[in-house]
């Protein structure tokens, strides 16, 4: 007993350790999607967490400030997202980059990965020079992007959030994958995702050799809340009247500091205990929470149960049956393919392999586009339907080409990278008929959660259009 009390006192995680399981544990609370294969999209979804957690992760209970932002730019000529600009500046101005050290699960998982007995790259000139990195992955692919692309081409293009995210990747895309239930998803993987995978694995190799590789070199969030640092309310503080100046807390720190609480400080309090003169302390506003001038109080053990009964509460409300009238997506309207029926069953083969059959579907908005390859209409706004599903992950999005084939399907979409349901009617017809299609194309059809018809328009649609048809199928 007594050895195992002592491994304990040498082993035990730090409070800032715990922290960061309370933080990711809770962020993904919906833990019953990681056995489901399914995406939590209740009422909690429309709020932010303020570390970087995938909306497409099984398990997330709430969405990510970084993906919320760029579809706030993206949408930004048509509507202003002024409640996501709010949250991310309450975050800043509460927690700066509190937020990295305490309460990001990807900060969690780089520090894990750090921990693997290997030689290891110290910080450096080299290493603070590419800190300067994630400030242009912010303003090119956070900033920029979404908005060129959103008021110029009027398409939602989260750049990010499609092009690099290794958050995205790890706890999106794979969690999604390796559950069965989504054998199909695997036939519509393309470019785009293989280049994400070769980015997830290029960051987690470096973050073994390289303290947090990530957070240092291309996190934008972490880059977003640097800006925040010196007047956030939450975080450390030096006292100037005992700091002698010797450095030992930048020496000491494994981030690209040149002073303690710069932006690239990550509030993680290590530089406390390496402090010979005791002038470092933990505050929020002006009460030190942790230092020389704290003041003892026995109240210590109140937070951390509130704390505890707040994720017990959490897990019990996301994961146990009966906390809520399961939803019923039944419907009693008339089956046919008009607005306000229900669409009939059917099943199609697609390209890639796999089988789509929309009863499966019940639940999600499912949007179909007739479209072909000869379609110059049809061609343009492929990309937009593929936005709109890297936007919103939980629904669905079937492209069904003509039986008309003038190219190989297959090979034409080859290089395009989109992860749409993609297939080729057959020489019946029959999807076409199934959904009334229209020989003008393209065509969009949009079904409810209850598969009961609430648009069917041959035309093309813009950007706006499918965002505005997403949220009334989705009342």
């Amino acid at each position: 007993m007594a050895r195992i009390a002592q491994w304990w006192r040498a082993h035990r995680p730090s409070t800032r350790r715990l922290a960061q399981l309370y933080a990711a544990l809770l962020y993904n609370a919906h833990l019953k999607g990681f056995l489901q294969g399914e995406i939590y999209t209740g009422d909690f979804k429309a709020l932010c967490v303020p570390g970087l957690n995938c909306y497409s992760c099984p398990g997330a209970v709430a969405a990510c400030p970084l993906g919320a932002l760029q579809n706030a730019l993206a949408a930004s000529g048509h509507r202003a997202g002024w409640y996501v600009f709010g949250m991310l500046a309450l975050f800043g101005v509460v927690l700066g980059r509190t937020v990295c050290g305490w309460l990001c699960p990807m900060g969690l998982v780089q520090e894990w990965l750090h921990k693997l007995p290997t030689s290891k790259i110290k910080k450096s000139r080299v290493t603070r020079a590419l800190s300067l990195l994630k400030y242009a992955i912010l303003m090119l692919f956070v900033v920029a992007v979404p908005l060129y692309y959103g008021l110029l081409k009027d398409l939602p293009l989260p750049g990010f959030c499609k092009f690099i995210c290794p958050a995205g990747t790890l706890e999106g895309a794979l969690a999604l994958l390796i559950h069965p239930k989504n054998a199909g998803l695997r036939d519509a993987l393309g470019v785009v995702f293989a280049r994400k995978a070769v980015i997830l694995a290029l960051i987690a190799v470096a973050c073994v050799f390289v303290y947090r590789a990530f957070c240092r070199f291309l996190c934008p969030l972490g880059a977003f809340y640097g800006l925040f640092n010196r007047f956030a309310l939450v975080g450390v503080r030096v006292d100037a009247s005992r700091c002698n100046g010797c450095g030992a807390c930048v020496k000491h720190c494994e981030m690209d500091v040149r002073r303690v609480n710069d932006r690239e400080c990550i509030q993680c309090g290590q530089c406390a205990g390496v402090c010979a003169q005791k002038a470092i302390s933990f505050k929020c506003g002006k009460a030190t929470l942790v230092g020389p001038d704290a003041k003892p109080n026995g109240r210590g053990k109140l937070p951390r149960a509130v704390l505890l009964v707040a994720l017990v509460a959490a897990l019990v409300l996301f994961n146990l049956p009966g906390h809520k009238p399961a939803a019923d997506y039944s419907s009693d309207a008339p089956t046919g393919h008009e607005v306000g029926e229900q669409l009939s069953d059917f099943s199609i083969d697609l390209i890639g392999g796999g089988t789509f059959n929309l009863s499966e579907h019940r639940g999600q908005v499912v949007f179909i586009n007739l479209w072909a390859t000869y379609c110059g209409p049809c061609v343009k706004e492929l990309p937009w339907f593929d936005a709109l599903k890297a936007a919103h992950p939980e629904i669905e999005v079937l492209a069904v080409h003509s039986s008309l084939v003038t190219d190989d399907v297959a090979a034409w979409l080859a290089d395009k990278g989109w992860a749409l349901d993609f297939a080729v009617d057959g020489a019946d017809d029959a999807l076409f008929t199934a959904v009334g299609g229209s020989p003008l194309l393209p065509q969009t059809i949009v079904l409810n959660r209850r598969g009961e018809v609430v648009y069917n328009r041959a035309g093309s649609v813009t950007p706006e259009q499918l965002e505005e048809l997403l949220s009334s199928a989705d009342q």
